[in-house]
């Protein structure tokens, strides 16, 4: 991580070839088609190329990766068509898809849909609950704690050990 933030390209593609089937996942099951779902994947690694230097590392890298999927594909939603600029101010062009092209997408989807999926129920359920409102929901800790009646320290606790550990089970799965 820390090589890709100074700007070490083959530290990124590393990571990009680590996420970018839980990126996929995580934006095929929220848009009907594939080629949606690609597109907005590689925004999202294109936005964050970008935004590397920001990184915190106070989370999973992948954690932070799903945060900025959310956001692009809530800002798609929002502007009614897959924004483009992260791609464009990096120079990169569109590229098109054919039918083997959208299968693998669907296929990669799948596969990363199913290593989250494992891992997350691997996850205690009180670990689990509290991952899935705080990354994937991005809800805050005040509201997690009120509605699994316990302090927000408690949640805080759950959601970093329950990071922690997928972050282990997803990388050993690799």
């Amino acid at each position: 991580m820390a090589r890709a933030v100074a700007g070490d390209g083959a530290a990124f593609a590393e990571l990009y070839r680590r996420h970018v089937g839980t990126v996929l996942a995580y934006l095929r099951r929220r848009v009907a088609d594939p080629e949606v779902a690609f597109d907005l994947t590689a925004e999202t690694f294109a936005a964050a190329v970008t935004a590397l230097p920001t990184y915190r590392a106070e989370g999973p890298f992948v954690g932070w990766l799903l945060g900025i999927a959310r956001n692009t594909l809530l800002h798609s939603l929002r502007r009614g068509r897959v924004e483009d600029a992260a791609r464009r101010r990096l120079g990169h062009e569109p590229l098109a898809l054919d039918d083997e092209d959208l299968r693998s997408v669907d296929e990669r989807a799948t596969e990363g849909a199913a290593g989250l999926e494992a891992a997350l129920a691997s996850l205690p359920t009180e670990q689990r609950e509290a991952v899935l409102a705080r990354v994937v929901d991005e809800r805050p800790y005040e509201e997690i704690a009120a509605e699994l009646h316990c302090s927000e320290q408690v949640v805080r606790q759950r959601v970093h050990r329950g990071l922690r550990r997928l972050r282990a089970d997803l990388e050993d799965a690799r």
